[in-house]
């Protein structure tokens, strides 16, 4: 008889502590470590192996925890992040690595990726790169790239000086938040619940489209032992809608009567941690009617097709438009001419950590800790679907282990507030994988016709472009990619004959809605492929043309907007030259013997305005100086792994004139934090970073006045005081003689900023953005013509960012998008149904993303801070059309449709050969 059964309990040696634990049946030890054992360093990010975040070393050896019985363990040493960096110099030494070299960014698979590195180096103190890349293989990251993360494994036995810059702007600093994410400490959204805290599951629709009524919910409750609440519509005590723009609200909390997609939410059910840990979903009374359904944009618009909101025929949701000159007339007598269409599909965010967070009733007040990337508009939603006064409700964001724009919807946050007020008690969710794909926001799938003609000198005459967009059964962000598509599609080029529509439409899919561009990459696809159809076609190098059509200072964009001062892309596509011209002959010598493996280079550019489109978009930063001498930064910028935190620091202790390590930093709470905007649209570093500044500025004004010192005068904080030194001139302010405010402060400064745009008429003319960022990207590629596989092999990426606050964050953007850019090119197809988890749904892993060489290119921004510009969203846009016309140069064949998968590259191969 088995042993286990007889004794259930089992015995292991935890880090350097005996302990003993009662699993359930079958209970994974994953489960045990965070939920019994209090181990959150162990992240959980797909309970299935598929990412690898959970991993930990039974006896020396790496296992995925969510993979591995608890009774496993039974005699064995476990090991954790937060024990090894307390016992164990290989990962103390790693620690330091990791941040001098800027490998941890959101920090949620960081702990999957040091525990798998301490394994490597106990066996091998100085692997190689493939080493490193075999031993980290299994452990997925969404916002690295991987290149920093092999860097720091590799430098690991190097010793690390100590850091002695002061972190003014253009220095690369650690990360100021670096330490938790490295030691295992970090709290995120699964992390910090109370104990006793009760569980809620979402009932969701099994289909697209599909009619549903409950059975007697009442009496289930009664019979199902454990269940405290079920939650449907009619428990909403507000209005049950939400959205991110607030003329275009339209999904429900719960469905009522109809779903409009696989994964909505249709109730919720709360009850005690250990019966939902088994909780049958399928138990739950509901009655389902399956109605016919619409998936893409042509069967949506298709005369008979079911229309999913009324007052939207065609399922039409909102179009935008931009047109300057006239594109037909030109197109009709240009010298040359190139057309094509181009698709794409759903792409998924594939965040690491999936949606998670609890809500409590405190002091009367509803309270909800969730990773997010907009509190304050989080904070707007919940006020509306409580129907209760904002005061009332308070939004603690946790730390965010990736969002890329799809944690600024709404997620688990009504379902926790609402369960929390109707049970008075603490109440805690965390998505499963697959139900975090099935019900969260996408990449809009597009559909994009384009013809663009040149005279035979080679500039362009007319350009006209029409692209339809698949938003899903709900807004979301679909208007402002559809207002920000025609802006946008020309690329960072001189077009003075230019027409483009985008038009958003609904189908029974998950809504699309925010995702690192918001739709510009697919429109890049489409212009920057045809641009190289358009320079072959002329003769003209492919980066000479770019280079003839780019914008400069003082030229009209295709909205008529002017800027007199940093216009970057020419810089860009000249610090790409070298790399280009030696490439070229590279492959152009590897091909003259190479038979069936073919190599390329690609070449594309893209530029990205920085905030909202034509709309006010401030932020608001406050700060303040206690009588002790401290010096505080309200800072309310979400860091979901950009480095807001540290960049947004960095600025104001410039401003202010002292070493960023005495700035104490209050990070964002809807309580403490004025509203810093949400983190999108590459706004943080410029919008918000221009309210640090101004508030850097205006408290060191206040100081200065206090003594009559000159604007050149230093200050010095130390214990209680501040010694201001103004050439042969020392002051010193006793800071606790002074009186002090409500929140403690003798010095206090609040600022905001908005950036100065204009609304843009019926063409799309006017100001949409206050600043650009532009970016060209070079890519070689090998092209297997046999089995149609495409292999990156290095990458060049220019990217004008104004200024580099700080120059390492900058290289970890750039190598992350370009990573999410290589996945939307070459293998990510989200599919309802078909691709709902991380083994179906492919990402690049460490082995998948080739060296990257960063180019940080800074032509200053007038109005950025220190002349900045955003980074975040742009460093992708131009990585699929880069592969993409690689893949031309290699094979000879011209994919439309992405991702190239290697059945399709092989599929316009053998076309071209005549399906030979």
């Amino acid at each position: 008889m088995d042993k286990q059964v007889l004794n259930p309990m089992t015995n292991f040696l935890l880090n350097t502590q005996s302990v003993c634990a009662t699993p359930q049946a079958g209970e994974r030890l994953s489960h045990t470590l965070r939920e019994t054992l209090g181990q959150r360093d162990v992240k959980v990010g797909c309970d299935a192996g598929d990412c690898g975040a959970c991993t930990v070393l039974i006896d020396g050896a790496p296992v995925c925890a969510c993979l591995t019985p608890t009774q496993q363990a039974e005699g064995r040493h476990v090991e954790t992040l937060t024990g090894l960096t307390r016992h164990d110099p290989d990962a103390q030494r790693l620690t330091e690595s990791f941040q001098t070299h800027g490998a941890a960014q959101c920090g949620i698979c960081t702990p999957g990726m040091m525990v798998s590195a301490v394994a490597l180096l106990r066996e091998t103190p100085a692997p190689s790169d493939d080493q490193v890349k075999d031993a980290l293989g299994g452990v997925l990251c969404r916002c690295t790239g991987y290149r920093k993360i092999i860097d720091a494994v590799l430098a690991s036995h190097v010793q690390i000086p100590a850091e002695t810059n002061d972190g003014t702007v253009g220095t690369s600093i650690r990360r100021l938040d670096g330490t938790a994410k490295v030691n295992g400490t970090e709290a995120y959204g699964d992390d910090v619940a109370p104990a006793d805290a009760l569980v809620l599951r979402v009932i969701r629709s099994p289909f697209a489209h599909a009619g549903f009524t409950f059975g007697d919910l009442q009496q289930w409750q009664h019979q199902t032992d454990g269940i405290e609440a079920v939650l449907t519509s009619a428990d909403i005590p507000g209005q049950n809608v939400f959205g991110v723009i607030p003329d275009f609200a339209d999904q429900p909390v719960f469905a009522e009567g109809t779903a409009r997609f696989r994964g909505e939410a249709i109730a919720a059910v709360v009850g005690r941690a250990d019966v939902m840990q088994v909780f049958d979903v399928a138990s739950f009374p509901v009655v389902w009617t399956e109605l016919p359904s619409v998936a893409t944009v042509a069967t949506a618009t298709a005369p008979q097709a079911p229309r999913l909101h009324s007052g939207r025929d065609n399922n039409l949701m909102c179009a935008g438009f931009v047109q300057q000159g006239d594109a037909a007339q030109a197109l009709t007598t240009a010298d040359v001419c190139v057309e094509g269409q181009f698709q794409s599909g759903f792409v998924e965010h594939a965040y690491i950590e999936p949606e998670a967070g609890f809500a409590r009733i405190k002091n009367g007040r509803v309270e909800v800790h969730a990773c997010t990337q907009a509190p304050v508009m989080d904070l707007d939603g919940l006020e509306i679907i409580l129907g209760m006064d904002r005061k009332n409700i308070r939004i603690v964001p946790t730390e965010v282990g990736g969002g890329f724009g799809s944690k600024l919807d709404l997620s688990v946050q009504p379902y926790l507030a609402l369960a929390a007020l109707k049970t008075g008690k603490a109440v805690r969710i965390t998505y499963s994988r697959s139900e975090s794909m099935q019900s969260t926001t996408k990449r809009h799938p597009s559909d994009i016709r384009l013809k663009i003609g040149a005279n035979r000198d080679g500039y362009i005459q007319g350009f006209d472009f029409s692209g339809d967009f698949n938003t899903g059964a709900y807004a979301s962000w679909g208007p402002t990619v559809s207002n920000r598509v025609p802006v946008h599609a020309s690329g960072p080029y001189r077009i003075a004959n230019y027409r483009a529509e985008a038009r958003a439409i609904h189908t029974h899919n998950p809504p699309s809605g925010a995702f690192r561009g918001f739709g510009v990459p697919q429109a890049a696809i489409a212009q920057e492929s045809l641009f190289d159809e358009l320079a072959d076609k002329l003769g003209i190098d492919r980066l000479q043309f770019r280079l003839l059509n780019a914008l400069e200072d003082n030229v009209p964009t295709v909205c008529g907007q002017v800027f007199e001062q940093g216009v970057g892309i020419k810089a860009c596509l000249t610090a790409l030259q070298l790399a280009w011209d030696s490439e070229r002959a590279a492959v152009a010598l590897f091909n003259e013997t190479s038979k069936t493996r073919k190599r390329g280079v690609g070449i594309a550019s893209g530029w990205y305005g920085c905030g909202n489109t034509s709309l006010p978009n401030p932020s608001t930063i406050k700060s303040g100086v206690r009588p002790d001498g401290t010096v505080v930064l309200h800072q309310g910028a979400m860091d979901i792994g950009q480095g807001a935190n540290t960049v947004i620091t960095q600025i104001f202790a410039t401003a202010l004139g002292i070493p960023v390590h005495q700035i104490k930093r209050i990070g964002a709470d809807t309580d403490v934090t004025p509203d810093a905007g949400k983190t999108s649209a590459s706004r943080q570093t410029y919008v918000s970073g221009s309210a640090a500044r101004l508030s850097g500025l205006a408290l060191r004004a206040e100081i200065l006045k206090r003594v009559n010192a000159s604007n050149n005068a230093k200050l010095k904080f130390g214990a209680g005081t501040i010694r201001i030194i103004d050439g042969a001139d020392e002051h010193k302010i006793n800071l606790p003689s002074l009186s002090y405010d409500d929140e403690g402060y003798v010095f206090r400064a609040q600022e905001t900023y908005d950036p100065p745009t204009k609304p843009l008429d019926k063409n799309g003319q006017g100001v949409p953005y206050a600043q650009f960022g532009y970016c060209a990207q070079l890519v070689v590629v090998e092209v297997d013509t046999a089995l149609g596989l495409v292999t990156p092999i290095r990458f060049v990426a220019a990217h004008d960012v104004g200024k580099a606050i700080n120059p390492m964050l900058v290289e970890g953007q750039v190598e992350g998008g370009i990573a999410q850019g290589l996945g939307m090119a070459l293998m990510e197809e989200y599919i309802p149904g078909r691709t709902e988890n991380l083994h179906d749904y492919l990402i690049p892993t460490i082995g998948d993303v080739p060296p990257i060489e960063t180019l940080i290119v800074e032509v200053p921004d007038a109005h950025g801070p220190y002349g900045a510009k955003g980074l975040g969203e742009h460093v992708l846009i131009p990585t699929a059309p880069a592969l993409l016309n690689a893949i031309k140069d290699a094979a000879g064949v011209r994919l439309t449709q992405v991702p190239a998968t290697p059945a399709r590259v092989r599929a316009a191969i053998k076309e071209l050969n005549n399906g030979n």
